[in-house]
């Protein structure tokens, strides 16, 4: 990895963690979409991302279908970034957290970006639908502070730290091609 030169780093304009991967210049701040009703569970996260990494953005939708608007960059959201990491809720007004799944995992545009449930369904079937639909973790939301903080870092820790993210590339409809698997 190249080591980046104080200039390289002030003059810095990044998407997201992954693009500052790609360049080997670190200190871009991730992208996340909360999908989230609740007031109460957004100021959590919130305050839980701003002690845990305050570097991150935090784009909040409050029901499916300002998610989809958001994803799909319609309307206000037509400059919104490509997000990271999407934290959703199961249980949301107007466009419920499966349907908002089953539409990401099928967008090719949309289908790489690492899909977090977190809900508070215990439900088997809620579990087991939810991977189903290519959900790539299965979260409870947890009680009280300490937990909720403690969450928010192992999430931080993992996909924000340590796994390697997708790139965003707008010019590749998602599949893969010889050249992409070398």
């Amino acid at each position: 990895m190249k080591t980046p030169l104080l200039s390289d780093v002030a003059n810095l304009k990044c998407n997201s963690a992954s693009e500052a991967m790609a360049s080997g210049i670190d200190g871009c701040p991730s992208h996340l979409l909360l999908v989230e009703d609740s007031p109460h569970h957004v100021r959590l996260m919130q305050e839980a991302f701003s002690d845990v990494n305050s570097s991150i953005n935090l784009h909040v939708a409050d029901d499916g279908v300002e998610a989809m608007a958001f994803l799909r960059h319609q309307g206000i959201n037509a400059n919104a970034p490509r997000p990271d990491l999407i934290l959703l809720d199961l249980n949301l007004p107007r466009m419920d957290g499966r349907e908002v799944l089953v539409q990401i995992k099928s967008d090719d545009s949309l289908k790489t970006i690492p899909t977090i449930i977190l809900t508070t369904s215990e439900l088997d079937d809620d579990v087991i639908t939810s991977y189903r639909l290519h959900a790539n973790a299965y979260l409870k939301k947890p009680l009280g502070w300490d937990a909720f903080v403690s969450m928010v870092s192992n999430l931080n820790n993992f996909w924000l730290a340590q796994s390697q993210l997708t790139l965003p590339n707008h010019e590749r409809s998602g599949t893969f091609d010889k050249q992409t698997l070398h």
